[in-house]
């Protein structure tokens, strides 16, 4: 057997849940290193090699290629809010959402240090060595969000509930198959255009955030990394409405998506014979009279 085949052999996980977190890792490392590498440089190069609308289209790229990498091992959640909101509606265990919460943050914690690394010397160069989290200089909005100076407590946690509502009642549809569902192939490039929607529509007021792993990892890290205990306590400890409202968000949303859509779905099995019914008396009773048949069809 090749040397690599052996490799493969003795490093394959027999253990699912443990396949799909790492999946999960993955993915949503991918989808930070994207976003925070964009954030990195537009803000390094003082917006001469990029802007706001560059940070929006890597992350909308990096949640496109996220969801590609691990959909078809883990389901490709990416978002706390998203697997929560799964569990509520129950097509996801409750007993895997802190394995799949805990992935997500690390995927996201990893990321933020890779763009540490790859941007160090452009970081120091625009800060002057000072890592800050307010000021003219700052640089850790580069990785965590954070609000605008005119933004209140109340109104930010609306926008991260609107915000991640937003995403759940725009996904959700994508893969009902009892509705209008993307072709298959199609849906991690929606998923992403969704996002790039939200990010240009829905973050100036505080970044966007609309996932809990992609605030709480990389403000975990620039704790770690020399920005200090000012990433939890600034802004009057707003680090918190950006973990905790999404998670109302995406539950809002995805019960919007229920009462309004989902619940008023036809059940294939009851109203199939309705639906022949009809049919058979529009054609007897119509011959001839398409725009008849069509109303008494549809």
């Amino acid at each position: 057997m090749v040397p690599i085949m052996k490799l493969k052999d003795k490093l394959k996980l027999k253990n699912r849940l443990l396949r799909e977190c790492l999946a999960e890792f993955l993915g949503t490392f991918v989808l930070m290193l994207f976003g925070c590498a964009a954030a990195a440089q537009v803000k390094t190069t003082n917006e001469t090699k990029g802007q706001y609308l560059s940070v929006n289209l890597a992350f909308a790229v990096g949640v496109v290629s996220a969801v590609y990498i691990s959909r078809g091992v883990s389901g490709a959640h990416l978002n706390p809010a998203v697997s929560f909101s799964f569990c509520v509606l129950g097509r996801f265990q409750w007993k895997r959402l802190p394995f799949y919460t805990l992935f997500q943050i690390m995927g996201a914690f990893a990321a933020s240090g890779t763009v540490f690394i790859q941007y160090y010397d452009a970081i120091m160069q625009y800060s002057g060595g000072n890592l800050t989290v307010t000021g003219p200089l700052e640089t850790a909005s580069i990785f965590a969000t954070y609000p605008s100076e005119y933004l209140s407590f109340s109104n930010a946690f609306v926008d991260q509930v609107i915000g991640t509502a937003t995403l759940l009642l725009c996904i959700l549809p994508l893969d009902d198959s009892r509705n209008s569902p993307a072709p298959e192939g199609l849906q991690p490039l929606l998923v992403g255009f969704v996002v790039l929607g939200i990010g240009m529509a829905m973050s100036s007021n505080c970044g966007g955030a609309i996932n809990p792993a992609r605030d709480l990892g990389p403000r975990l890290f620039t704790l770690a990394a020399g920005w200090g205990p000012e990433v939890f306590t600034a802004f009057e400890n707003w680090w918190w409405i950006p973990v905790v409202a999404p998670l109302i968000g995406g539950v809002t949303g995805a019960s919007l998506y229920q009462l309004f859509i989902e619940f008023h779905h036809k059940d294939p099995e009851t109203d199939q014979p309705e639906a022949k019914t009809r049919e058979n008396g529009a054609s007897q009773t119509n011959l001839g009279d398409s725009g008849s048949y069509l109303t008494s069809k549809f």
